[in-house]
C-alpha cells in the first residue's frame, strides 16, 4: 500500500473509529502531510524514535504555540498507533515520544432518550433488522467499530448471551449482553442474514447489501443517516455508542473496573474520562434544577 493510501485509511479510521470531527480530521491531515514532506526521504517503516524526536524539535524551531504541537504530536501517536493496529508496522517509534499536559475534551455521548430513539427502527426487511441488530449490540457491549465490522459468527453465543471479540494487541474479551441485543440479533441470525448471502458463504455476521463482510465506513453512514432521520442533532459516530454506553453504565452505579474491563482499556485512566462526563452532568443539573445554582 502506498504512502498516499496509508494516509487516506488513517483519516476513515479517524471519521469512522474514533469519531473525530472534520476539522480535527482536516488538521491532522495537513499535520501529517508536513511530517512527510520533512521525512520525504525515507520509507514510512525506516522512520524511527530519533526521526520523530527531530521533527518534535522543529515544531518548536517554528514558534508553534503549545496547542498546535500538542496537536501534530497526538497526529503522529494516532498514526502510528493505527500502523500498528491494521499490521502496516511492528513497533511504534512514537511510544516514547512526550506530550504536552493539556486538557483533555470530553467525549461526546447521548443521551438515554437519544439512545432509545436511535434504536427505535422501523423493522420491514433483512436491512432494517441488521441495523437494529447492529446497534443494539454496540450499545449492549461497547464494542469498537472495527470489533464489530470483524465479528464471525462463532464469536456470538446466544445461549449464554455472551460475545468474544479480539481489541487492540490482539487480546481477547468476553462480554455480555442483555435481551435486546439477544432478540434481534437472533431474528436477524436466524430469519434475514442467509437474505443478504447473495448465493455465496461468508463466517461475518453482519452483511452488506453485496453479502460481503460491513465496512467501518458503511457502519458510520447507517449511523448518520438513522441519527438524521430521528432528528438526532448531534455529530455522532459509531464510536459515540461506546462512550455512551460506558457513560450510562457509570451512571447507574458500575465501578470503574468493570467498565475498563468491558471496553478493554489497558489502562483505567482511560476509562477514567467518563467520570468528568457524569460530574459535568451532575454539575449541570445542580444549575439547572437548584434554586440558587446559577
Amino acid at each position: 500500500m502506498s504512502i498516499d493510501e496509508l494516509v487516506e485509511e488513517f483519516l476513515r479510521y479517524l471519521l469512522i473509529d474514533k469519531g473525530y470531527s472534520n476539522n480535527t480530521i482536516s488538521s491532522y491531515k495537513e499535520d501529517l502531510e508536513k511530517f512527510l514532506e520533512f521525512n520525504k526521504n525515507k520509507k514510512i517503516n525506516e522512520i524511527n524514535n530519533s526521526d520523530l524526536k527531530e521533527y518534535v524539535k522543529y515544531l518548536n524551531k517554528e514558534n508553534l504555540n503549545e496547542k498546535s504541537i500538542s496537536r501534530n504530536i497526538s497526529c503522529l501517536k494516532s498514526f502510528y498507533k493505527f500502523l500498528v493496529i491494521e499490521k502496516y508496522i511492528n513497533n511504534n517509534p512514537s511510544d516514547s515520544v512526550a506530550m504536552p499536559k493539556l486538557k483533555r475534551n470530553l467525549p461526546k455521548i447521548l443521551t438515554e432518550e437519544e439512545v432509545l430513539l436511535l434504536l427505535d427502527i422501523n423493522l420491514s426487511d433483512a436491512f432494517s433488522y441488521r441495523n437494529k441488530a447492529m446497534l443494539e449490540l454496540m450499545y449492549a457491549t461497547g464494542l469498537r467499530v472495527s470489533e464489530l465490522v470483524n465479528l464471525r459468527l462463532q464469536d456470538i453465543d446466544l445461549n449464554e448471551d455472551i460475545v468474544r471479540t479480539f481489541g487492540k494487541g490482539s487480546k481477547e474479551r468476553v462480554i455480555p449482553f442483555g435481551d435486546y441485543a439477544c432478540e434481534y440479533l437472533e431474528k436477524y441470525i436466524y430469519e434475514y442474514r442467509g437474505l443478504m448471502l447473495k448465493g455465496k458463504p461468508s463466517e461475518y455476521l453482519f452483511l452488506n447489501n453485496h453479502g460481503n463482510k460491513m465496512t467501518r465506513q458503511g457502519l458510520f453512514k447507517i449511523i448518520k443517516k438513522i441519527a438524521k432521520e430521528k432528528g438526532i442533532n448531534k455529530d455522532l459516530s459509531p464510536h459515540t455508542l461506546r462512550h455512551s454506553f460506558a457513560s450510562h453504565l457509570l451512571k447507574y452505579g458500575a465501578d470503574l473496573r468493570t467498565i475498563q474491563e468491558l471496553l478493554g482499556h489497558s489502562d483505567i485512566s482511560t476509562t477514567q474520562i467518563y467520570t468528568h462526563i457524569t460530574n459535568e452532568q451532575l454539575k449541570k443539573n445542580y444549575e439547572d434544577f437548584h434554586p440558587h445554582g446559577s
